[in-house]
């Protein structure tokens, strides 16, 4: 059967692609779901205006993000924590700290686009990575101190 991919499918298509599948596959998962419409010439229409429609969406995203990265790459942030010896600290300071410590300086990032491979243990000067967009991706610099 063919149909033509409303959302990017791994392993099947990207947006706008008019590709072949298993009939059941089709019924079962893709037009439920809404990732794909069957490929007829009034859909094909329809999805050449939704796609449009996308790109500008994305393309006003992206700018966003690009300029709300120049401003971040400035941005220094400074949590203070409990530590013990050898500068480990107690605990450790994770994606909801460094986006609450963000917060109150007027910046609203979502914690899930702070890329920590790791919470982080020890006392110093990190640099951390802010994913504000596919494509554009902000470092920030959290210094962490241990609280007296």
């Amino acid at each position: 059967m063919e149909v033509i991919l409303r959302e990017d499918v791994e392993k099947v298509g990207a947006r706008g692609a008019v590709v072949r599948v298993a009939d059941g596959y089709a019924r079962n998962f893709l037009l439920p779901k809404r990732l794909a419409v069957a490929a007829t010439d009034a859909n094909r229409k329809i999805v050449e205006q939704e796609r449009e429609a996308y790109l500008r969406r994305e393309a006003k995203a992206k700018s966003e993000s690009e300029d709300l990265a120049k401003l971040m790459n400035n941005v220094t942030v400074t949590i203070r924590q409990r530590a013990g010896e050898n500068n480990q600290l107690f605990g450790s300071v994770t994606a909801k700290d460094i986006a609450d410590a963000l917060e109150a300086q007027k910046y609203h990032i979502d914690r899930r686009k702070i890329q920590l491979d790791e919470p982080i243990r020890t006392v110093g000067e990190h640099k951390v990575a802010v994913r504000l967009h596919r494509d554009v991706t902000a470092e920030i610099t959290v210094i962490v101190e241990a609280e007296q």
